[in-house]
């Protein structure tokens, strides 16, 4: 009897254990929006390879190839400003189903044209605008999106599986992506990612969501303006979060474009060619992994702690490539940046979903993500001219030092130390207005 006992006693536990690592999947809402995401992801990471090779079998150049990643995220730059107030305007849900069939509709219209003939190169370019575009609405959207199908205690854990997502389809989608190119043609992958947008949209319309969304019950008696200028008096109202913001700026700018633009120079230069750079970048998913797997049932009492100690490992690349050394080495490096990456974009999502009221975070997301992609963006067109000018060493050893040291400053700070946890019972208040009963208070302020 007390060893029957003993043993109901160790189920439920772990059966809290289980509930507490992975319960967000239990969500029916949750778990089909992930699935349509994951499939949707798996369908981007695979058409990434087929894209480039179609543009180079239809006679384009690598100048030619540049264009086309280029064009994708400059739509994002150009449109982020505006995406966020719009998902909280319209709603979030809406504007991702949107988003989707724009991308579905873009890649399917690519995967026509590559059945039928040889698009030239001002179509690839269009597209490749359009899809950018689609995902500029999207991944604010989605940070906003994941608070309404997700219980309040399961936000990090979500955010976790997403990071687990990401990582996984990095590594396999485009060794998938490459064996169906060699196998049935680009077109047949094109393909594939359109029919992944559409499971993505499926899964959205399949959600049942409450009967009001947040930010759409004002929004007729509200300029467009002034939702854009709320979400940026909340965004500048958090230390922490603008501070943040700055940092990853220009260490897009300075660490991380290095790193992925000259790192795979070198590597066909000095560390063994294609098949040795394949092999570091999926040791860098596979510390994601690892990392993401580890952060799932994880609250630590200080997020971006954690979530700034993490961010110091994104600069570690930049260290063997500065001093030219062995693949080995390289590859320990992409690890450890693949697991702070976890770290970082995991507890630094979570932080941002507890603490910025839901009616404002697609906005306040956005203005986060905004300035690593126009800032960021600038590397991949300085950092070649620079690499030649002052050499591949310089340029990576400039982005170590800025790495750490603007992690260490971060670090210092109290405003980022200061962020705690927050629980169910705790909702989000916003920092850029006064609480009710003192706003109440108050005279009207005057019509803008």
């Amino acid at each position: 009897m007390r060893l029957d006992g003993r043993v109901s006693r160790s189920r439920a536990m772990g059966r809290e254990r289980l509930r507490r690592r992975a319960g967000v999947l239990a969500v029916p809402n949750f778990r089909r929006f992930y699935t349509g995401y994951v499939t949707s992801l798996l369908g981007t990471s695979m058409s990434t390879v087929a894209i480039a090779w179609a543009v180079l079998d239809n006679g384009g150049s690598a100048t030619g190839l540049g264009f086309v990643f280029a064009a994708n995220v400059v739509s994002q730059v150009l449109t982020l400003p505006l995406a966020g107030a719009i998902a909280d305007r319209l709603g979030r849900r809406r504007v991702m189903l949107t988003a989707d069939l724009l991308r579905c509709g873009a890649q399917a219209s690519l995967a026509l044209a590559l059945f039928t003939g040889r698009p030239a190169l001002w179509l690839f370019v269009l597209l490749a605008w359009l899809v950018g575009t689609g995902e500029a609405f999207f991944n604010p959207s989605q940070d906003a999106l994941t608070v309404e199908i997700s219980p309040r205690d399961q936000l990090g854990n979500a955010n976790a599986l997403y990071g687990l997502a990401r990582s996984a389809t990095r590594i396999g989608g485009p060794a998938l992506g490459g064996v169906l190119v060699a196998l049935a043609g680009p077109a047949v992958v094109v393909a594939a990612d359109a029919a992944s947008y559409a499971a993505s949209a499926l899964a959205l319309s399949l959600l049942t969501m409450p009967g009001g969304t947040a930010g759409t019950a004002a929004a007729g008696r509200r300029s467009l303006w002034r939702d854009m200028t709320e979400g940026w008096a909340e965004f500048r109202s958090r230390t922490w979060l603008w501070v943040v913001t700055v940092q990853f700026a220009f260490f897009n700018l300075i660490t991380w474009a290095p790193w992925m633009l000259l790192g795979p120079v070198l590597g066909h230069a000095y560390l063994g060619g294609a098949a040795v750079w394949g092999a570091i970048m999926a040791a860098q998913g596979a510390g994601a992994i690892v990392a993401g797997l580890a952060c799932v049932g994880r609250r630590p009492a200080r997020p971006m702690v954690v979530a700034t100690i993490g961010s110091f490992c994104y600069a570690l690349p930049d260290i063997p490539m500065a001093l030219h050394a062995s693949a080995p080495w390289v590859a320990a490096a992409a690890f450890s940046c693949g697991a702070g990456s976890a770290l970082f974009v995991t507890y630094f999502s979570t932080t941002m979903q507890q603490q910025v009221p839901p009616e404002m975070l697609a906005r306040v997301s956005s203005l986060s993500t905004f300035p690593a992609y126009g800032v960021g963006v600038i590397g991949y067109a300085i950092d070649g001219p620079l690499a030649a000018a002052i050499g591949t060493s310089a340029v990576f050893a400039v982005g170590a030092v800025y790495g750490l040291a603007s992690s260490a400053t971060v670090l210092s700070m109290r405003s980022v130390r200061a962020v705690r946890w927050r629980g169910e019972d705790e909702p989000a208040v916003s920092a850029s207005s006064p609480p009710r009963a003192a706003r109440r208070t108050q005279p009207a302020a005057p019509p803008p």
